[in-house]
């Protein structure tokens, strides 16, 4: 259970790391996507047709990078599970509790706090200061519900596959 515990963490950790990298080193439409309406009108500009730079390229790698130690999370934690010879019921907490760590973090601090309390967003773009969508907590409701359907999911179909190993 402590790994459980700590592979949570490291998500929680290694999601705060990558929102803040992509921030600050690659402002693209795939990052607006996921900020208010107002807030990506005044954004697009900014976004639209941006030449390739070292900036924007260690932008791409450090995604590619967080994205591969998620995977990396999943695959310890179902390695370890295979090693102690976890149950489906097992492997199914394991991965439920670290999702729901994550779907935790991701809406309470960055939807809820980052987003609608802080400044931290507007201070990378500015040309948003002003947006009544930094403070509109639930304005990502839809995505959100989406995802917590999402996440049990995987988790079963994860659980299943390392029933069968």
């Amino acid at each position: 259970m402590l790994l459980t515990v700590v592979l949570s963490l490291a998500g929680c950790i290694a999601f705060f790391l990558m929102i803040l990298g992509v921030t600050v080193t690659l402002p693209s439409p795939m990052l607006i996507s996921f900020f208010p309406e107002d807030v990506q009108e005044r954004l697009r500009p900014r976004v639209e047709n941006q030449p390739m730079t070292f900036k924007r390229a260690m932008g791409w790698v450090m995604l590619a990078a967080f994205c591969l130690f998620y995977i990396g999370i999943m695959v310890y934690g179902a390695a370890d599970g295979l090693k102690n010879d976890y149950s489906f019921w097992q492997f199914l907490l394991r991965f439920l509790i670290i999702g729901a760590a994550m779907k935790v973090f991701d809406i309470v601090f960055f939807d809820w706090f980052i987003l609608t309390r802080t400044r931290f967003f507007p201070h990378f773009f500015p040309e948003t200061e002003g947006c009544k969508g930094w403070k509109e907590f639930g304005f990502n409701r839809k995505q959100q519900i989406r995802q917590c359907i999402a996440i049990p999911v995987c988790c079963l179909i994860c659980a299943f596959i390392c029933t069968l190993l």
